[in-house]
């Protein structure tokens, strides 16, 4: 099961969570309609190369990655998405596209917008049929993602 070690992951650092199991959905409007969350209240991961090495971006399902501002943001010379040959290795026990907003199981960085909402978000938990809802301070706590404007809404 791909959420087992998230799960993990949170159950060791005491930290409270809802899983919520949902239809198969790829969207976040798929998603945010199966689950009846508001879709700027998911946190898509999206994943992204600076300066050559694979990050994450956390923007809300509502919104796109501005690949410039994340460039600022980061200090970068080159940004730019990556593809799915890129990264799908990296994320052994998930669906391509399903990954975590957890860069620290992957070793990677992470950037969040800074217009996730502040009280608690959902996000993908390693398939396209499971979220985890939990509240943002934890999710910020856990993770320490670098906070800048990213996003632009679609």
């Amino acid at each position: 099961m791909p959420v087992k070690r998230l799960k993990e992951f949170l159950d060791s650092r005491q930290v409270k969570y809802l899983a919520i199991n949902h239809s198969l959905a790829y969207t976040a409007q798929e998603i945010a309609a199966s689950t009846h969350i508001p879709v700027n209240r998911l946190a898509k991961t999206v994943m992204v190369k600076i300066d050559g090495e694979m990050a994450m971006a956390v923007v809300p399902g509502s919104d796109k990655v501005d690949l410039d501002l994340l460039k600022q943001a980061a200090g970068a010379k080159k940004v730019e998405l990556a593809s799915e040959l890129e990264f799908k290795d990296r994320f052994p026990e998930c669906a391509i596209g399903a990954m975590p907003p957890f860069g620290n199981l992957y070793a990677m960085e992470v950037f969040a917008a800074s217009n996730l909402p502040a009280d608690e978000i959902a996000f993908n938990a390693g398939s396209h049929t499971e979220l985890i809802r939990m509240s943002y301070k934890d999710f910020e706590s856990l993770i320490q993602p670098k906070i800048a404007g990213l996003s632009g809404a679609r």
